[in-house]
């Protein structure tokens, strides 16, 4: 007899997933093991990126980039680059090395504009595979922009607006909404084919416009939000942060006004690169591009006037991971699955954050959605660090929440879970040297990521085991009256240092602590 699940799982290896293979996580053994290489060969860099897991927000165990710099010259010549090709093959074969050490699965691997453009290209593809055994995929325009789009969708599952990759030979456009990739084009805009155009930039200017306003005519400029994807983008949002002196630097879901992004456009014209490539940490070849790129970020902002700006770090790369999910992986929350799988792996009880959860929900039941996903994801990362010493155990949660590798994550709400896990150490926030960044925030915010940092000071020593079964939260913000009611079997775990942090948690709502006992 045939069950239902024999049916899905011979359908599934029946189904033709085309040249990425069967996707590499229908299994739950292959979720919870395995391990995803991905080498891109574009334009300008190649790089390799091998994931950790198959966790809705993957980690990333190795990531290395060559800047090779294949496109460089090919519309002069209509060829790659000749050192760029050296490089890149000494690249892949180091890379297919570390894989073979690593055991991970055969490496996908794609290829984007120089090599489908170069009149060499196809030789090139065959060479690698001679040499290395690596196949190489090589996508046409539409493919690389909905692949983009695809990784912006890993880290920002609610992403609404356009998606902008651009690489080293090419610009990609895809629409973003409702968790789909909708239209797509692709543009001859990448700062490398822009080099040695005839007229400095004026000429430059000249020939970017008609090309933006075909694409315009194109795409539609009803887009309140686009999405940036690729090196160029990031390193022009990095010297926006220098600018502005913006204290988190962290480029993932950094987000810039269209006058913001004008005034930076100026700073790079009138700075010296040298001074500004050693500020910002960025390569000189990717410095050197960055003139370009931004006067075509320039009239990209202009011509569609988006109300905002926003930096992904993640696209094609993440984009190919994310086409190997099922559709029950791509509908989990990223920032959930990050923080599920952290305390898996570095909690002294996984699976207490979730009881951590039930036991103070009760207090910030009337929050909405949004603020109510940053609670559970601070009680699951609430005892991650507990291996740090005493004394910076507050300040390592805080940077760990801060600058980890978390999507779904707005900067603001960042620094709310690093605010309220380090009160979930410490009471005082004084003398720690975050002021910069928690002065982002607006004073309800500070307000709410102490209470909710309190509440899990409270909770997580009051019971080692159940606090949510041993006692019940109850808070009234009209009366201003928090309630504790204790069962009878929790009256000896109700001590001075718990009794001291049940009132440090009402002085921080500014209610008063009452204590009830239930009967038996």
């Amino acid at each position: 007899m045939t069950t239902s699940t024999d049916a899905a799982q011979s359908g599934a290896e029946q189904q033709d997933w085309g040249v990425f293979g069967r996707p590499l996580f229908l299994d739950e053994e292959a979720r919870a093991l395995s391990r995803v290489g991905v080498v891109d060969v574009g334009s300008n860099s190649v790089r390799l990126v091998v994931f950790d897991g198959a966790a809705r927000s993957p980690a990333y165990f190795y990531n290395e980039k060559i800047m090779c710099g294949l496109g460089a010259g090919l519309r002069e010549t209509g060829r790659l680059n000749p050192e760029g090709k050296l490089r890149a093959m000494v690249a892949i074969r180091r890379f297919q090395k570390l894989a073979q050490g690593m055991g991970i699965p055969p490496l996908t691997a794609v290829a984007t504009a120089a090599v489908r453009e170069a009149e060499d290209g196809p030789a090139f593809r065959e060479e690698i595979e001679r040499e290395t055994g690596l196949s190489l995929w090589v996508i046409d325009g539409e493919e690389e922009a909905r692949l983009s789009a695809q990784g912006v969708l890993l880290g920002w599952p609610e992403a609404d607006g356009l998606v902008c990759d651009i690489g080293g030979s090419s610009m990609e456009l895809a629409v973003v909404t409702g968790g789909t990739v909708g239209q797509r084009l692709t543009s001859p805009l990448g700062p490398l084919k822009l080099q040695g155009l005839k007229g400095g930039r004026t000429g430059l200017k000249d020939h970017i416009t008609p090309i933006m306003a075909d694409l315009v005519a194109k795409m539609g400029k009803d887009h309140k939000r686009i999405y940036l994807v690729g090196g160029s983008w990031r390193a022009i949002a990095r010297i926006d942060m220098e600018r502005r002196n913006y204290p988190l630097h962290v480029l993932h879901e950094y987000r810039m006004s269209s006058r913001a992004v004008t005034d930076t456009i100026k700073f790079i014209r009138k700075s010296n690169m040298d001074e500004l490539r050693a500020k910002t940490g960025t390569s000189s070849a990717r410095m050197s591009l960055v003139p370009i790129a931004s006067e075509v970020l320039r009239q990209l902002v202009h011509a569609f006037h988006p109300k905002e700006i926003c930096i992904s770090s993640y696209g094609i790369r993440e984009g190919l991971l994310y086409e190997q999910m099922p559709d029950q992986i791509r509908a989990r929350d990223p920032l959930i699955e990050a923080c599920r799988f952290s305390e898996m792996k570095d909690a002294r009880t996984p699976g207490f954050g979730k009881r951590l959860h039930r036991f103070i929900e009760p207090m910030f039941r009337a929050r909405q959605y949004e603020k109510m996903r940053i609670v559970r994801a601070a009680c699951l990362l609430h005892d991650v660090t507990w291996r740090a010493h005493p004394d910076y155990r507050a300040e390592v949660c805080f940077d760990n929440a801060t600058r980890a590798n978390l999507g779904g994550l707005t900067h603001n709400e960042r620094i709310f879970l690093g605010l309220a896990l380090l009160h979930r150490y410490k009471n005082s926030r004084d003398g720690t040297p975050f002021a910069d960044l928690i002065a982002m925030l607006p004073d309800k915010d500070i307000r709410d990521a102490e209470v909710l940092g309190k509440a899990m000071r409270f909770g997580a020593m009051f019971a080692f085991e159940a606090p949510d079964e041993l006692a019940k939260l109850d808070y009234f913000p009209k009366k201003k009256v928090l309630i504790l009611t204790l069962r009878p079997e929790a009256e000896d775990l109700f001590g001075e240092v718990a009794q001291s942090r049940f009132q440090s948690l009402a002085n921080s709502l500014g209610a008063q602590a009452e204590i009830k006992h239930a009967k038996s």
